[in-house]
């Protein structure tokens, strides 16, 4: 499959020729197993902490209250601060060694971190496994939570850098679709171990281990970026593998852009600080802090860790409940095909924008019927049920060509190459927080607010949709190391980044 790419918008013009290959193909897979790390353990953190045999062993005060019917457990049945810890202090981890990764990111290679990443899922798989307390179900989390904060901060970047311009979107996307295979893999092992008494659970956790040992042996043989080698002064390097990626011989013009970009890297010693500087203001607040936070905020990720649990708690069985589950991360991996197939024909924007007003409306929808039929001691009929499971599907969808996968494309291609790393290791800590924040807190909003927390969660999406808007230009099939000359443009940005003939 041959190809080119004229980018109109730049400052050159010149030509970037590509062919798909063998090389690039095998890269960009391997990679994006990254993405089955995360996926894997979002869907399957949620079926676990609703099966009951996993309940008995740690936490028998809540199993006592999920055999109950009374009217003030329809909602508040799950909740505790301690179970929601078992979910969301894998994210603090990640948070936190995110940092980490972004020096062993910037100075060992993309590569470097993502076999890191690797080694320690695959750690706290088996404590996980083999848990007999509390505790080390949480020194599991803590192993799985730094692998993820290596794996996400190296993945993205990787599949940004080895994609030519006019296919970023698509391969960018690769890490979203693992992520959605792992959450679907995720609960079909969750439907099947709940059957499995007693330690069902334990083969749930345990199985996490298979994409991280998947991940560490393809990494064996996975080839370094082009951008990176260049950044750490391997031109030779660079170049051949550039030209080994692309499949031509003819890569000057991208090759200038890279030797180019690792000039200003090399300039850089505080990447960190260099994020602060006026002319990366529309990275940091856009990409850095914006996209990342507001991907959590819509309440997509409180949808997935506990969909086993919502809807356990609106009246479905055990078995229907994970059942469920499967139907709307189908739909999740159905909707990141969507995606990939338009993201760089529509473009970030369009995608953005009509999946903003889909997700108001599906909660909207479920805020209502709730509001008026659920919460008073006795299940919900099933024409209702049947509305809500719809309506979530719809979220789903919406959040799965949207703020799921271009969540983590948009910030990955918008930092130039001296703050990328850095850069990215901000996407993932906010990301990470927020997600763990509405981990810890969603059972007992849900518990408190009531139906109250899906009309948040439409307000929350609102905002983001005019954020959106207002503030991200398109970049569509921009080479990524011009991508940052579109701010100089922009009706906001160009008075931090200057036109690009004065100075700011």
């Amino acid at each position: 499959m041959a190809g080119g790419f004229v980018h109109h918008g730049g400052t050159n013009g010149e030509g970037f020729e590509y062919r798909i290959t063998s090389y690039f193909v095998f890269a960009c897979i391997v990679a994006a197993l990254g993405g089955s790390l995360f996926g894997y353990d979002l869907g399957v953190s949620g079926g676990v902490t609703s099966m009951d045999d996993f309940l008995k062993d740690f936490f028998p005060k809540v199993y006592r209250r999920k055999q109950e019917h009374l009217n003030e457990t329809d909602y508040c049945k799950y909740d505790n601060q301690i179970l929601t810890l078992f979910t969301s202090s894998l994210y603090f981890a990640g948070l936190i060694s995110t940092f980490a990764a972004s020096h062993v990111t910037r100075t060992r290679g993309r590569r470097g971190s993502i076999m890191v990443g690797s080694v320690s899922f695959f750690v706290g798989a088996i404590f996980n496994a083999f848990a007999v307390n509390i505790s080390m179900l949480i020194i599991g989390r803590i192993f799985l939570g730094i692998g993820i904060g290596f794996g996400n901060q190296a993945v993205p970047l990787y599949l940004s850098e080895m994609a030519p311009a006019k296919i970023r979107g698509a391969v960018n996307q690769l890490f979203q679709l693992t992520t959605c295979l792992g959450i679907l893999v995720a609960n079909f092992v969750n439907y099947g171990t709940n059957k499995i008494h007693p330690w069902g659970w334990r083969l749930s956790l345990g199985l996490a281990a298979v994409p991280a040992t998947l991940m560490f042996i393809g990494g064996i043989f996975l080839p370094e970026t082009p951008n990176s080698l260049v950044e750490q002064g391997k031109l030779d390097e660079g170049r051949r593998v550039l030209e080994k990626v692309r499949g031509v011989k003819n890569v000057d013009a991208e090759f200038a852009d890279l030797l180019e970009a690792s000039e200003a890297a090399r300039a850089i010693t505080q990447p960190f600080r260099n994020l602060l500087q006026p002319k990366n203001r529309p990275q940091l607040i856009i990409g850095g802090l914006g996209i990342p936070a507001f991907q959590q905020l819509t309440g997509m990720n409180s949808i997935l860790f506990y969909a086993p649990v919502i809807f356990q708690s609106l009246g479905f069985g055990s078995g229907a409940a994970l059942y469920s589950s499967i139907i709307t991360s189908t739909m999740l991996v159905v909707a990141t095909f969507v995606s990939m197939a338009v993201v760089d024909k529509f473009g970030r924007r369009f995608l953005f924008l009509e999946a903003g007003c889909q997700m108001i409306l599906s909660m909207l929808v479920l805020a209502i019927i709730l509001a008026l039929k659920f919460g008073r001691g006795v299940e919900l009929s099933k024409g209702y049920a049947v509305v809500l499971v719809i309506m979530i599907c719809l979220f789903v969808a919406a959040y799965g060509w949207s703020w799921g996968p271009l969540g983590w494309l948009v910030p990955s291609e918008l930092f130039p190459l001296e703050t990328r790393s850095a850069g990215q290791s901000l996407v993932v800590s906010v990301n990470l927080f927020f997600t763990a924040a509405i981990a810890q807190c969603f059972l007992v909003s849900l518990c408190h607010l009531r139906y109250g927390i899906f009309l948040l969660f439409a307000a929350l999406i609102l905002i983001m949709s005019l954020f959106i808007y207002f503030l991200l230009p398109e970049t569509k099939q921009v080479p990524i190391e011009e991508v940052h000359l579109l701010f100089q443009s922009h009706w906001l940005w160009k008075k931090y980044v200057g036109d690009g003939r004065t100075p700011v």
